[in-house]
């Protein structure tokens, strides 16, 4: 009986101390929570005369005085969207949005986060969180008119974006068709230098053969230049030859003095036949003595 007494006790003293110590953690939340609001309350005075350092510090302090305080985070979010600071206030819009279980609470947090992707033309985003604004507020009548608006430029967004998917893709084309198109005309270019080539190489070849040929006469009637040059060299001119050398007589054909004496030859022949004929006629002719009447 005595154990039980004992263990009864024991049970009561540390369900009273779990009491005693769970009414602590209460208390001293609360007390956080005051102290939250309290530097929320101060960082709202100091924002009004546009002290944003002292405000800022002071929203931050509350924030981590107590994590009940979802004003704080809102708040802050607030400063921060009004300085165009975009990225810090969606953070601590998010911050406010999950900590909250409010309705009210929540659907503001999200159609601020809402207006900080319209700021940033995430339109797609922005809709999604008007949608969750208007699922903890459906009546709000400025939320609605967001998402419309939303829409609206998410619609024109997206056509833009096809329109310059289309014309990326038409650029692209472009430029691959004037590739090929100055790929067929250096392909041109090169087939033209290369008929010129050949041409000029038949004509060079042409003009070799006509001078080969010399004007078209049979090649054993012609003589070719390297022999005419060295028939030329071989012959000495006719002013270096030497006097008698110009008179000598060329194969089958007689000298001038040749000639000379042969006439001189055949006159003496002939004076001696002549000569002969006319003794002759002397001795066999009669002598007439008498004169005629």
């Amino acid at each position: 009986m005595y154990k039980i007494r004992c263990v009864f006790g024991l049970l009561l003293f540390i369900g009273l101390a779990g009491q005693a110590q769970e009414d602590k953690v209460i208390k001293d939340a609360e007390k956080a929570l005051q102290a939250s609001t309290n530097l929320t309350w101060e960082a709202n005075k100091e924002l009004t005369t546009n002290d944003f350092t002292t405000a800022e510090s002071n929203y931050r302090r509350a924030i981590s005085k107590s994590g009940e305080n979802t004003v704080a985070p809102f708040n802050l979010g607030t400063a921060y969207y009004n300085r165009e600071s975009y990225g810090e206030a969606f953070g601590r819009f998010k911050q406010a949005g999950e900590k909250t279980t409010e309705k009210p609470k929540k659907h503001k947090a999200f159609h601020n986060m809402g207006n900080v992707f319209m700021k940033n033309k995430e339109y797609q985003k922005a809709v999604e969180a008007y949608k969750e604004a208007l699922r903890n507020n459906p009546t709000d009548e400025e939320t609605r008119y967001n998402l419309a608006l939303a829409k609206k430029m998410l619609e024109k967004q997206q056509d833009e974006q096809k329109n310059d998917q289309n014309q990326d893709n038409k650029d692209k084309q472009d430029q691959e068709d004037q590739k090929d198109q100055n790929k067929d005309q250096n392909d041109e270019g090169d087939q033209n230098k290369e008929n010129e080539g050949e041409q000029n190489e038949d004509e060079n070849k042409d003009k070799g053969d006509e001078g080969d040929n010399g004007e078209n006469k049979p090649e054993e009637n012609t003589e070719g230049d390297g022999d005419k040059k060295k028939e030329q060299e071989k012959k000495p001119s006719e002013g270096d030859q030497p006097e008698e050398q110009k008179q000598q007589p060329r194969p089958n054909q007689l000298s001038k003095q040749q000639i000379q004496n042969l006439l001189e030859a055949m006159q003496n022949e002939e004076k001696k036949v002549q000569e002969k004929m006319e003794a002759k006629k002397v001795k066999g002719k009669k002598i007439k003595n008498e004169k005629d009447w």
